[in-house]
């Protein structure tokens, strides 16, 4: 049987087993695209068992596209291929750097590419304001209620500012208000917070989180109402605690990716969760609940689910098997994905290309004033026992430990890129492991000032130097040979090939591994280490900062 056919007519019909989520049941069928919407779905008798599974397309529940590095396009050609035809994004990384022009560049490469982006409007520009750390913008309540109007902004981005949630503060809740009026959710970001306090965040008008780590947390939320975004990203790990509410709450669950790596956005995607969560033995309708039809019913999102008249937004896979492969990925009726290869994303990637290609090797977006350093300007005269940032593989929380230096603990540096002049502030990490090396990069969540580790003060100098004369990107050295990738759009993303900025990026990650530091996910990892609202402690360019007390420490 010819499982796919293109009608003179301009129809698309495609047979096989359909996997309907909303009915939950698998059947035999036909289904008819016209015009880019699903004209019709017929049942039959006839289809072969061997024939491709056909359900609705994977939704990334909570997403900063930032992190792969790559403009919305590319990420968009790469996330095709793992059967993901949308994602929630928060651009809160390019708008900590340029303001809400940032948030046009993301918007402008989203409208070029075929796939169903949802951008929100950062709610925290800065997390915590410049008595915290310093970023390149501010977006304040005012321009949260212009962007609110914009009909291509879905939501309010993760509002970190719980504490201002709390106690009320007026330009938080002004912020909340905005998106609340122009109806439409607030995303939300409370680490820890359960009880009375997650009842209170709740009540003020947020409905999501991203940020719960364990059961109990993740329970908590669902009883207050919430949505929980069962983040499994590249440092980030929450699977395997949160996945019992894919049966306990399949309504009130959403997958996501938060922060993915380039090396690991061209492995794959959400489908590795629901792949996963098949070989835990989850009913797939509960999965395809979180990972499909959750996210568009929450946002509102124009995406179909394979239903008669829906948007022909659907892939094809082999098996429902946990080791499945996608086949076909269809966006809006037009094949964006094949795995046979033959004619498969051609008008994708010129998509892709056409837009890059404006941005190509330019600076325009990347507001650098930083100056090069000295070995003088990180010297410390550390005595008896210190402050420790205590890193942990597999998750953005951090340790604080005091105590006498030793050789497990490395030097971490971060310095202000916006400020001409600006002083490196120092600390000491443990976690990293580096033996000899170090490496330095522009990604700092959320302020993205550059931020370094290493052996000695040498090599983080270098490192940290050639990240400046890059004007952004990553650096890093083995003391041996240096490996680079330059990032100029906002020191965060670059226009090349998303495959190629893999490749720079697994020979990042093969010089840190030859460093000493094993991490899974080191780049990422270490970006959070200056991000203030996740505990417990962390550095910025003012200083090291006790997350929970919310006060400097002088070391």
């Amino acid at each position: 049987m010819n499982y796919t056919e293109n009608l003179p007519d301009g129809r698309l019909i495609v047979r096989g087993h359909i996997v309907d989520v909303i009915k939950r049941y698998t059947y035999d069928g036909e289904i008819v695209v016209a015009q880019g919407k699903i004209e019709s779905i017929t049942k039959r008798d006839d289809i072969p068992a061997d024939a491709p599974y056909y359900m609705p397309g994977f939704i990334d529940g909570h997403v900063h596209v930032e992190s792969s590095m790559m403009l919305p396009t590319e990420f968009a050609r790469i996330a095709t291929q793992h059967g993901t035809v949308g994602a929630i994004c928060d651009p809160h990384e390019i708008a900590n750097v340029i303001g809400t022009e940032g948030v046009r560049l993301m918007l402008d490469s989203a409208r070029a590419s075929l796939f169903h982006f949802a951008f929100g409007c950062p709610s925290c520009v800065p997390a915590c304001g410049p008595s915290i750390e310093t970023s390149g913008h501010t977006i304040d309540s005012k321009a949260v209620a212009q962007l609110m109007q914009d009909d291509e902004i879905w939501f309010l981005g993760e509002m970190m500012n719980f504490p201002g949630v709390l106690n009320h503060d007026s330009e938080v809740m002004a912020k909340v208000k905005a998106a609340l009026d122009a109806g439409k959710p607030v995303d939300g970001h409370a680490p820890g917070l359960v009880g009375e306090s997650r009842m209170q965040y709740t009540l003020a008008g947020i409905t999501t989180d991203h940020e719960c780590t364990t059961l109990t947390e993740g329970r908590d939320a669902v009883a207050c109402g919430m949505i929980v975004q069962i983040r499994e990203g590249s440092a980030a790990k929450d699977y395997a605690a949160l996945s019992p509410l894919i049966s306990e709450a399949p309504g009130h669950v959403m997958l996501c990716t938060d922060d993915s790596h380039p090396t690991d956005l061209v492995r794959g995607h959400i489908n590795l969760i629901v792949q996963r969560a098949l070989a835990d033995g989850y009913n797939i309708m509960d999965i395809l609940q979180a990972a499909c039809v959750t996210p568009v019913h929450h946002y509102g999102l124009p995406v179909g689910l394979l239903q008669p008249g829906d948007s022909a937004d659907f892939i094809g896979v082999d098996n429902l098997s946990p080791n499945f492969r996608i086949i076909k990925t269809y966006i809006k009726g037009e094949r964006v994905f094949s795995s046979t290869g033959h004619d498969t994303a051609i008008a994708q990637l010129e998509r892709s290309v056409a837009f890059q290609s404006k941005l190509r090797d330019v600076n325009t977006f990347n507001m650098f004033n930083a100056s090069p350093i000295t070995v003088d300007d990180i010297a410390t005269q550390a005595h008896g026992d210190v402050h420790v940032i205590v890193a942990s593989d597999g998750s953005l929380l951090t340790g604080h430990e005091v105590r006498p230096l030793t050789r497990d603990i490395q030097k971490i540096v971060v310095l202000n890129r916006y400020t001409p002049g600006a002083k490196p502030q120092v600390g000491f990490i443990k976690g990293f492991n580096i033996t000899n090396g170090a490496f330095a990069q522009t990604i700092a969540h959320d302020c993205h000032n550059i931020m370094a580790v290493g052996s000695n003060d040498e090599m983080l100098v270098e490192v940290i130097n050639r990240v400046i004369k890059m004007e952004g990107g990553i650096a890093a050295t083995d003391g041996i040979e240096m490996t680079e990738l330059p990032l100029p759009i906002g020191g965060l993303m670059s226009a090349i090939n998303g495959h190629e900025i893999a490749h720079r990026s697994m020979l990042l990650e093969e010089t840190v591994s030859r460093a000493g530091c094993h991490l899974r996910s080191p780049f990422i990892t270490l970006g959070f280490m200056a991000l203030p609202v996740i505990p417990k402690l962390k550095l910025t360019d003012k200083g090291l900062l006790d997350t929970a007390a919310f006060q400097f420490i002088q070391q």
